[in-house]
């Protein structure tokens, strides 16, 4: 039939869209030819779920899943209960769906008892799961933050030292350079360790600051070599 031939070649040109590292367009590219999440065939659809969960993007398939299997017409095809877990595994699991994966098994007559007992089962102990990850993350912040803090806090030393010697160096310099403006050259000084250790030349963003800097080297160069800031010449 024609519905057979139009999905038989949606399926080849998922498979071409993936081989050639497509995968972001197959989804528009099916819903083009059937224009709902909800009229998708079972095994287009099945295709979509696989696809995007192997790349490491389930929440693509979310809300085309869940209008899907909500569509009244599709839970009574024999491919409900599969695609329902199938949806479940790769989609809510991993996504921290519980509360939807649960309400989904609960309401779905495709699995009896025994079925819908196991599938929440899996629920729970994929939550349970999710909660200890989340605790380690949280942990291994925690143990990060004081790391960090020791880091910046000699980073901070380092630079007020070098600070305070470049300080005394143009202090010095200035007995040498009558009415020398230093706190230009200070800062000037601080400006080249942020453009040369701290920021990459290359990039735009260092732009204003290598503009700035060359603007106070010149003013102090011209304060230097001007004849009012010259100290007298004494016989």
């Amino acid at each position: 039939s024609f519905a057979e031939v139009k999905c038989s070649l949606c399926v080849v040109g998922i498979q071409a869209l993936a081989e050639m590292n497509r995968w972001r367009e197959v989804l528009s590219w099916v819903l083009q030819y059937y224009h709902a999440p909800e009229h998708l065939p079972p095994k287009v659809l099945e295709l979509c779920i696989l696809l995007y969960s192997k790349v490491g993007e389930p929440q693509v398939m979310l809300e085309v899943g869940s209008s899907w299997l909500r569509d009244h017409a599709n839970q009574s095809l024999p491919e409900y209960g599969s695609l329902l877990e199938l949806y479940l595994v790769h989609v809510l699991l991993p996504l921290g769906r519980f509360e939807g994966a649960e309400e989904l098994v609960r309401g779905c007559d495709a699995f009896d008892g025994e079925q819908r007992l196991a599938f929440l089962g899996t629920i729970c102990e994929s939550r349970s799961q999710w909660a200890q990850r989340e605790e380690t993350r949280s942990a291994a912040e925690e143990q990060q933050d004081p790391v960090t803090e020791t880091v910046l806090g000699v980073l901070s030393q380092k630079l007020l030292a070098m600070l305070t010697l470049l300080r005394r160096a143009l202090r010095s310099m200035s007995n040498h350079f009558y009415l020398l403006p230093y706190k230009k050259m200070l800062l000037a000084t601080f400006l080249l360790y942020l453009v040369v250790v701290r920021l990459d030349p290359a990039s735009p963003t260092s732009l204003p600051f290598i503009y700035k800097l060359v603007q106070l080297f010149r003013q102090a160069w011209a304060a230097v070599l001007s004849p009012v800031h010259r100290p007298p010449i004494r016989d």
